[in-house]
């Protein structure tokens, strides 16, 4: 044998040397075809310069040659094996643009990784893809894919994880999915997903991350579900599953994070979740489950945030959730909960956050919750608890946000709440509080917002809130409060809105006012204020409600005029005896201007029709005398009037407002007359005037009119004849034809409708690509430019091409939302237009554009310094704020990012695009959450949904 191997060992040697020739032969192969699958690939995407992948070699004639080509082991974004096969594509944020169509998938017979994720990849997914049979990893998310998810996906069978997620992928989810056994992390959230979640789903044992959230999936969820034992995290919100959650969850004892919230889930909350003993965040709230809270959540040791708000739960808070020593958020509104609040509570010592607002619970406020270390936001409002505050309120000193209001709660103030100076939002109203008001509060140095009304306080205004350096609302109407307005208060230089209305307050004015310069909201309505109005009023040019009604004052300043963003102006019922300011006319803005029971004297001036933002004009007892003006007819916007009880004669204004009003918005003025049921006609409108006047035109029509009609008829004839000769050797016949019949009805607030209609299509181009400054999800926003030389911005709703009105439930949230909100930071509507063709809505113009293209814009970026964004997040805050508490009812936006936040010229931020948004019930016990897309939401609105 050893002298058969010596005698042929020169052949074995040149077989062992051939076989390595080979086999590099066969590698430079299989790395030519896929360098040059990669090439093409590349090739087919768009602004590949700007790209990460720019530093590939170009594809050219001569990269099929071997000598000519380099391995793509070195290329940016990939990886080879030991034998020089690519295993390992990452190119996430990478820039790309373009489809994976041109991608030859079939040129890698080992490739295990895919990251594509975060580019702008579009098309539907090849199903070349799913040959890959080696791959492991596969991530296209945040992309611009769209179709289904091919059932091919199944053929992946060695998979351990898919993230197809942030995309436009549509249809449901494929039950073949349930083949990819190895699965380990599936994400298929925030795309246009529907139908229910498979059953075959429950086959994928080695799941540990299921991510579903922000799509359209509806039905039940499958009991199968809880054969996912190895599940850790399940995240199944903001979709339309319904029916009951099963008991079968009970089975997932791995679990420490479950989210179903905003679904349409019914039924009771399992006792089985007890099981969940890893549970760390459990949140059901948004939608409607029912019947108690079970005792058996109170076993979950782990879990740090518990969510069921805004469901349809009864019966009494369980003390078992005393328990829940790790839990720091629990949010329990917006139920029917009753009976007491759990004194176990008391023993929740990691708690920061408690909410059990809008409930039906009952009895006193435990000592136990205030006096809890770290709370941080306590929310007790809309409920019907009784007895007083406790008296070691604020104890830790930690307290920010304390909400009480609309309770029946009573007694003196507690000597701890002056002292607590971590205080930022307080309400405290509409109970039967009593006390010293210049005793009971003290200077709070982080305090925001604080209301007092309708309580029964009695003293004077402390001039400490004038040392609130943050102090932006501050309401304390509805009391007793007697004594004049401190000077100091004009300090208070934050200050947004201030209402002392309905109390006892007497004096003058004080001047100092002058220097609260951001007021946006002035109310001093109802007291004993005398003298005249300060014309340091005059001054305060961000005013938007002026309300000084039902006082002594006495005269009018003429500066009041300076008000230019004042949208209601009331100062009815007090001791006006002057003439109406004709610099009433320059408050363009003005929606509603009461004059009421006054002593104001001479004509109505004609000026006051320039206020085409008019709507509710109410000048009733008073003495004025003269006729309605005839410019008063153009008032179109007007929607109630009342001039009763004058002195005034002469016809009605042809307007729709004059019109429609009853005959108590006209009786106590003996001279008016018009075709109004219990006025008497006036003399042009009598049956012998009528017929006089009518045989009079007749004559003049047949001597005059016709004569010259005719004749300007035939040179027009010619004159059409004529153009549409030269017109027919230029235009095809069909574009003769290209007009555009608009009859249905013209609804713009504020201006004539038609005119206003015309001027903004031919300031937009007809809404021309040109004039376009930006795009949403319902609408494109155009800048006008109207010959008055004002700008608007015009937001064209998109048409839904079925014959129907365009977004007709967005158009109307908006044209609601924004007529019932007043402030600074919310953008304003200036009218709209609704046409079967097409609907538009007018709104002020920001010269600074969105927060999103300054981001987006490297130089505007830089220009925003941290103080501009510290503003404008101050700026959404408080517009937030103001709609989420101060409004009636409160208004939720349902959509804050970036894109719907507009600046001025000064940074100042206002939130726009109201299409989405919700007024909310009240009394109802089941709000809606939120909507539209996940942007920014203000702290407390996302813990509370508020």
């Amino acid at each position: 044998m050893a002298t058969f191997i010596l005698h042929n060992l020169p052949y074995l040697l040149s077989i062992l040397l051939l076989i390595p020739s080979h086999f590099s032969l066969y590698v430079v192969s299989d790395s030519i075809e896929e360098a040059n699958a990669l090439l093409r690939w590349a090739a087919s995407l768009h602004n590949i310069k700007q790209s990460n992948i720019s530093s590939w070699p170009l594809l050219t004639q001569n990269t099929t040659n071997s000598n000519s080509i380099t391995s793509p082991c070195t290329w940016v974004g990939l990886s080879c094996n030991n034998g020089g096969s690519v295993v390992r594509l990452n190119l996430t944020n990478a820039g790309l643009n373009g489809t994976l169509h041109e991608l030859s998938f079939s040129s890698f017979s080992d490739l295990a990784y895919i990251d594509l994720s975060l580019n702008d990849l579009s098309g539907t997914i090849p199903l070349g893809l799913t040959q890959l049979s080696k791959l492991i990893y596969l991530d296209l998310s945040s992309n611009l894919l769209s179709g289904n998810i091919p059932p091919e996906i199944s053929l992946l069978t060695n998979l351990d994880t898919l993230h197809l997620a942030a995309n436009q992928f549509s249809g449901s989810i494929p039950p073949e999915i349930g083949q990819l056994s190895f699965l380990t992390e599936l994400a298929l959230y925030t795309n246009n997903l529907d139908g229910p979640i498979p059953a075959s789903v429950g086959n994928l044992t080695k799941m540990a991350r299921l991510f579903l959230y922000e799509n359209q999936l509806s039905g039940f969820i499958p009991p199968e579900m809880g054969n996912l034992t190895n599940l850790v995290e399940v995240y199944m919100d903001t979709n339309s599953l319904a029916g009951p959650i099963p008991s079968t969850f009970g089975n997932l004892k791995n679990l420490t994070v479950l989210l179903m919230f905003n679904n349409k889930l019914s039924g009771p909350i399992p006792q089985e979740i007890g099981n969940l003993k890893s549970l760390n965040r459990l949140s059901l709230y948004g939608n409607n489950l029912s019947g108690q809270i079970p005792a058996t959540l109170g076993g979950l040791t782990n879990l740090t945030l518990l969510h069921l708000y805004g469901n349809q739960l009864s019966g009494s808070i369980p003390e078992e959730l005393g328990n829940l020593k790790s839990i720091n958020d629990l949010e329990l509104s917006e139920n029917q909960l009753t009976g007491s609040i759990p004194l176990s509570f008391g023993n929740l010592s990691n708690l920061v956050y408690l909410y059990l607002r809008d409930n039906k619970l009952s009895g006193q406020i435990p000592e136990q919750i205030t006096s809890l270390p770290n709370l941080s936001v306590l929310q007790l409002d809309n409920n019907q608890l009784n007895g007083s505050l406790p008296q070691n309120i604020c104890q830790n000193n930690k307290l920010q946000n304390f909400t009480v209001n609309t309770n029946l709660l009573q007694g003196p103030i507690p000597k701890s709440f002056k002292d607590c100076k971590s205080f930022m939002r307080v309400r405290l109203e509409e109970n039967q509080f009593t006390g010293n008001i210049s005793e009971d509060f003290g200077v709070y140095p982080q305090l925001q917002f604080i209301n007092l009304n309708k309580n029964k306080f009695y003293g004077e205004i402390s001039s400490n809130w004038a040392n609130c350096p943050q102090l932006a609302t501050l309401w304390i109407a509805d009391n007793n409060i007697t004594g004049s307005i401190p000077p100091e208060i004009g300090n208070a230089t934050r200050l947004q809105a201030l209402d002392l209305s309905s109390n006892q307050l007497s004096g003058k004015i004080p001047k100092e006012l002058r220097k609260l310069t951001s007021l946006v909201e002035l109310n001093l309505t109802n007291n004993q204020f005398f003298d005249v109005i300060p014309s340091e009023i005059g001054l305060l040019t961000d005013l938007e409600s002026l309300d000084l009604s039902s006082n002594r004052l006495s005269a009018i300043p003429e500066n009041i005029g300076n008000l230019a963003k004042l949208i209601v102006l009331n100062l009815s019922n007090n001791e006006f005896s002057q003439e109406i300011p004709i610099q009433l006319a320059k408050l363009f803005h003005l929606s509603v201007l009461d004059l009421s029971r006054n002593s104001l004297k001479g004509e109505i001036p004609s000026q006051l029709s320039s206020l085409e933002s008019l709507e509710i004009l109410n000048l009733s007892h008073n003495n004025l005398s003269g006729s309605i003006p005839n410019s008063f007819n153009d008032m179109h916007g007007l929607v109630t009037i009342d001039i009763s009880y004058n002195e005034l004669e002469g016809p009605i204004p042809d307007n729709k407002a004059f019109q429609n009003a009853s005959i108590e918005a006209f009786q106590g003025n003996n001279g008016l007359c018009g075709d109004i049921k219990g006025l008497p006609l006036c003399e042009s409108l009598s049956p012998h005037n009528r017929t006089s006047k009518k045989s009079h035109r007749k004559l003049l029509f047949l001597t005059i009119f016709l004569p010259v009609c005719a004749f300007f008829s035939l040179l027009s004839f010619l004159g059409v004849y004529f153009f549409v000769r030269q017109r027919k050797e230029k235009l095809d016949p069909e574009t003769e034809q290209n007009d555009v019949q608009e009859e249905d009805s013209i609804s713009i607030s504020s201006c004539d409708g038609k005119i206003m209609h015309d001027e903004i299509l031919k300031s937009t181009g007809g809404f021309d690509d040109v004039y376009c400054i930006g795009k949403g999800g319902y609408g494109t926003v155009y800048k006008a430019n109207l010959p008055s030389g004002s700008t608007v911005a015009v937001k064209k709703l998109h048409p839904l091409g079925n014959g129907e009105r365009p977004y007709q439930k967005e158009f109307l949230n908006e044209i609601r939302a924004l007529t019932e909100i007043r402030h600074r930071n919310i953008v304003r509507l200036h009218g709209f237009c609704s046409y079967a063709s097409h609907s538009f809505l007018v709104y002020e113009y920001l010269e600074g554009g969105s927060l999103d293209a300054v981001l987006g814009n490297d130089k505007e970026a830089k220009e925003l310094d941290w103080s501009k964004r510290v503003n404008i997040v101050k700026g959404v805050a408080q517009a937030l704020s103001y709609m989420h508490h101060d409004c009636s009812p409160p208004i939720v936006h349902r959509d804050i990012k970036s894109k719907n936040i507009l600046l001025d010229s000064e940074y100042e931020a206002h939130i726009s695009d109201f299409g989405t948004a919700k007024l909310l019930n009240l009394d109802s016990s089941h709000w809606t959450a939120l909507a539209g897309t996940y942007g920014y939401v203000a702290p407390e609105f996302a813990y509370t949904m508020k």
